[in-house]
């Protein structure tokens, strides 16, 4: 099930609410877990197993390590070595065949056969989930779960469970224990849904077959090219960011108050910004699980770089078993490196330092899109004119002019909202207007009309998917 489709928006939502707030506070988490498996199982109930399996193996691995504090260290290792097993097998089988089948084709040896293991969405984020509980636990950052029930709740919670944000039990322990669940927070939770509906389905959507078309032709011109790239920048950034926005308004509607997940981060000025605004829960979460215990900037420049790059080398691979995402990571990797050694972080560089930042996080989004890395090159080369430059027969045919409006307005919210956010706050004296929109009488109505019109636009499609459920 995903959050644009009719079926979650009337019939599974408001049942779901109705149950929850029906429910007596003490036991608020059965329903969150029942209505969490429902929404999950509606994919594929067989990969429940998967799911409710990962959620035992935790749970008995923390009981483990609270009942031995002379082993806890050795139950935590192995409670985070069967999360890794279990991700690198279903996430990572199929590659590593198909990898290895390729090699032994060049070296003119049979390939070897082997059965496809489908990848069950929202793995990477509930193990990883599941992972920073225990290391917390253990390091003694996060409480203890009042019971089962909630460390279940936890790690299955709807809202954020198949794309993120990525949750840390440190986070929302206490408000398992105590939340308020009052009108305000209510209205200020559908605000946000509504804001990020609208943001996927009109103009994540909207551009989406620009860059699919771009994406097929075998040989993109100097146009079509970057029309395509400015058009995938554009679709990935509204629909995660729509996608965040929905869970955390879902998170409020439930009591729950989630991280904010993005943080305009197309006008950065720097790589090592464009990271503290992009995906900010995975971010920290890559910098606390993995930057820091490899040793950070404790151990020297040269250590500090390479644990830069392999931070981010293994973040591109978390995304997707392909060299693509690999490659991608890499970029990003050495960027921050080199940034790092010239001592530059970018917060306080001219304003024109967004167009070279901007310019790499394109090239980047390239090979991310890139079916492989043939693909990715044909873009390349057709970015920097080697396949002509005017736009093709077959794209103008193809083209929508509502796509190229959706893309102008996409760009145009990109660079126009932090002004207005930043107006707003002189005038009211707030900077979280993002928040508190809804408090706004023209804000909320508009917010509404546009809502509407997205779900008019949704009930005309067949169906409406989530980038990052393929991550």
């Amino acid at each position: 099930m995903v959050f644009s489709s009719n079926i979650f928006l009337f019939a599974f939502l408001p049942l779901f609410l109705t149950l929850y707030y029906l429910t007596p506070d003490r036991f608020k988490s059965l329903p969150i877990l029942i209505g969490s498996y429902i929404f999950y199982a509606w994919w594929r109930v067989d990969f429940m197993a998967l799911f409710a399996g990962v959620t035992l193996w935790n749970y008995v691995i923390y009981r483990f390590m609270s009942a031995s504090d002379k082993h806890a260290k050795r139950f935590m290792v192995l409670g985070v070595a069967g999360n890794l097993v279990t991700l690198g097998v279903f996430k990572y089988f199929n590659f590593g065949i198909d990898s290895f089948n390729l090699l032994l084709n060049q070296m003119g040896v049979s390939s070897i056969g082997a059965m496809q293991i489908i990848l069950p969405i929202g793995i990477s984020f509930y193990i990883f989930q599941a992972i920073s509980f225990l290391i917390d636990v253990h390091r003694k950052d996060a409480p203890h779960p009042k019971s089962f029930w909630d460390f279940a709740a936890f790690i299955s919670l709807f809202p954020q469970l198949i794309a993120g944000p990525i949750l840390r039990y440190k986070d929302v322990a206490e408000q398992f224990q105590n939340r308020t669940h009052t009108m305000d927070k209510f209205s200020e939770g559908a605000y946000r849904f509504m804001l990020g509906f609208a943001q996927k389905v009109l103009i994540a959507d909207s551009v989406a077959p620009l860059a699919d078309q771009v994406f097929a032709l075998e040989n993109p011109t100097l146009m079509e090219s970057w029309i395509g790239a400015l058009a995938y920048t554009i679709q990935l950034y509204f629909d995660f960011m729509g996608y965040s926005g929905m869970a955390i308004g879902l998170g409020l509607m439930m009591g729950f108050r989630f991280i904010e997940n993005f943080n305009h981060p197309y006008i950065s000025r720097s790589i090592t910004e464009f990271w503290r605004r992009w995906h900010i829960s995975l971010s920290s979460w890559l910098k606390d699980y993995l930057y820091i215990p490899l040793g950070g900037n404790r151990k020297g420049s040269k250590r500090t770089y390479i644990n830069l790059f392999l931070t981010m080398l293994l973040g591109g691979a978390w995304h997707g078993a392909n060299w693509t995402f690999v490659i991608w990571g890499a970029w990003h990797g050495t960027l921050l490196s080199i940034e790092r050694a010239l001592g530059l972080k970018g917060v306080n560089w001219p304003k024109i330092m967004m167009i070279p930042t901007l310019l790499a996080v394109i090239i980047g989004w390239v090979i991310f899109r890139a079916d492989n890395v043939g693909q990715a090159f044909d873009m390349y080369r057709g970015m920097i004119g080697l396949n002509g430059v005017a736009v093709g027969e077959v794209f103008k045919w193809q083209m929508s002019y509502e796509a190229l409006t959706f893309l102008i307005i996409g760009w145009l919210i990109v660079f126009i909202s932090p002004k207005y956010l930043e107006f707003r706050s002189a005038i009211d004296g707030d900077s979280a207007m993002i928040t508190n929109g809804y408090t706004k009488p023209i804000v909320s109505i508009l917010t509404v009309v546009i809502f509407i019109l997205a779900v008019m636009r949704l009930s005309a499609a067949s169906y409406s998917p989530f980038l990052y459920f393929q991550f």
